[in-house]
């Protein structure tokens, strides 16, 4: 499982090289896989890329370098640098390393057309608004699995002293010195949490934000602010206490590992009948993926950072429900999907993070699921083989499931708009392939350096 050099992300317009330059790039990367081929052998996880964004935009909260070792090279790191450096910050690569150093930097100018591409661009306003008592952000975008609105970030925000004001696709926040508040989230958001916590830990006395995300991204970015000399209590738990501070300074950090890339690669050998060992990954941070693929039939073994997956037979039917964290995460729901429906049985799947996030099913439809919709429950009748076909990526999780459909059906698939993979998963093809399978990405790509 050793550690090398990523290769650039594919697919996007206009992504930066190693060296902070950019690269205009046009590509339609499609990916063709031969299914039938159980999994076999190590594969490395990279960096938690929703740990690495939120923690990307609090290093605009310090003047110092910071620097994150290990950072995978995807399309959402890439997009949040570029939003960084239009901001003023210093950006750059050296070697696996990512260095940030925010000295000179205009709170106004965070530009819409990247902003919008990704809604966790939104995580700048908190920490933008803390150190220079004002920003201005445009609104964000994203995925296309649901409304995710960001009242919970303003609400919050507002309770911290900021005057908000919107207009024209912006959101404009002033407040010359931010206070501490009690702050109750409506539902445990993820983003707001982390946006509320950068603001909190420059902010004037003690901040509580109660109903808060547990997640272990979360957690590893109130680690990161501890980290910078912010002082901050209760991570990991539905209360989060911030003691803010005058000055944060810089550090070194390395940023956990990425559960939802290990799990991608888990459910991937269980659907393929494989034997696979992921790592180097917090085993805890898999506590409800693993218990439902014990529970579907999967052998798995911990060793230390590394667990191994060995599927002996068909998985058994079981039943999911997504739920925040230390619930089962709504990012496996889709991959879990995809392996569920070559299950001995019916399986019952209910999306309650996400309004929108079945848009994979017509796709896997296409292979020959039976997948039944009603509001937010998916009844799926596991059949014993999908058959390859012409499919369509449609966002990032989706895209993951129709490759571990892909992986394990009978005859080759071609899945259209497979760059939405490149905003999650470092060199995924490459890693399959090391594993065993049979997959090419495809594309006409022309280059200008």
């Amino acid at each position: 499982m050793g550690g090398r050099p990523h290769s650039a992300p594919k697919g996007t317009e206009g992504i930066l090289d190693r060296d902070g330059q950019e690269i205009e790039t046009a590509v339609e990367p499609d990916l063709y896989i031969q299914g039938g081929n159980p999994l076999h052998g190590d594969v490395r996880v990279e960096a938690s890329k929703n740990a690495v964004l939120p923690i990307l935009a609090a290093t605009l909260l310090t003047p110092d370098p910071v620097c994150l070792p290990g950072v995978p090279w995807l399309h959402d790191v890439d997009t949040l640098c570029r939003v960084q450096r239009a901001l003023g910050s210093e950006v750059r690569r050296e070697g696996r390393d990512l260095v940030v150093q925010s000295v000179d930097v205009n709170p106004f100018g965070a530009p819409e057309h990247l902003v919008r591409r990704m809604r966790a661009s939104f995580l700048i306003a908190g920490p933008l608004l803390a150190r220079f008592g004002a920003a201005r952000v445009p609104l964000p975008g994203g995925c296309a699995i649901g409304s995710r609105p960001i009242d919970l970030h303003l609400k919050g925000l507002i309770a911290l002293g900021a005057d908000v004001q919107a207009g024209n696709g912006y959101m404009e926040f002033r407040a010359p010195r931010l206070h501490g508040a009690s702050i109750y989230l409506d539902f445990p958001s993820v983003g707001a949490t982390e946006n509320l916590l950068m603001a909190a830990s420059v902010a004037d006395g003690w901040t509580t934000i109660e109903n808060a995300a547990q997640e272990p991204e979360v957690v590893d970015l109130a680690n990161f602010l501890c980290s910078l000399g912010a002082e901050v209590r209760g991570a990991g738990t539905a209360e989060l206490r911030i003691h803010g501070v005058s000055r944060l300074h810089g550090a070194e950090y390395q940023v956990i590992s990425d559960r939802i890339e290990a799990g991608t690669y888990l459910v991937a050998t269980a659907a393929t009948g494989g034997d696979v060992t992921v790592g180097p990954v917090l085993p805890e941070h898999l506590k409800p993926l693993l218990a439902k693929l014990r529970e579907a039939g999967s052998e798995i073994e911990l060793s230390g950072d590394a667990v191994r997956l060995r599927q002996r037979g068909r998985l058994q039917p079981i039943d999911v429900k997504t739920l925040p964290h230390p619930g089962f995460p709504t990012d496996l729901q889709a991959p879990l999907m995809a392996a569920l429906s070559m299950a001995q049985g019916t399986s019952v799947i209910t999306e309650t993070v996400f309004e929108n996030r079945f848009m994979h099913v017509p796709e896997l439809r296409r292979m020959g699921a039976d997948i039944k919709i009603e509001g937010r429950t998916a009844m799926v009748t596991g059949v014993s083989h999908l058959t390859g076909a012409n499919l369509h990526a449609s966002d990032l999780r989706a895209a993951a499931a129709l490759v571990i459909a892909a992986l394990a059906a009978e005859g080759k698939s071609t899945i259209a708009d497979a760059y939405h993979l490149d905003r999650g998963y470092a060199d995924l093809e490459e890693k399959f392939a090391q594993l065993g399978a049979d997959i090419e990405r495809r594309a006409s790509c022309s280059e200008a350096l």
